[in-house]
């Protein structure tokens, strides 16, 4: 016999899931950015 759904819950799960795979995401992504980044250099002075 199947259960009976429980709507609510679930949709509870997938929100959790969904918003942890993104905070992951962009974590990820700002781990990157900062990687990439160039080091920010003085401008050579001009005489």
């Amino acid at each position: 016999m199947a259960r009976k759904p429980n709507f609510d819950f679930e949709r509870q799960e997938r929100d959790k899931a969904k918003a942890a795979k993104k905070a992951a995401k962009a974590e990820a992504k700002a781990a990157a950015k900062e990687q990439a980044a160039p080091t920010p250099q003085a401008p050579e002075p001009r005489d």
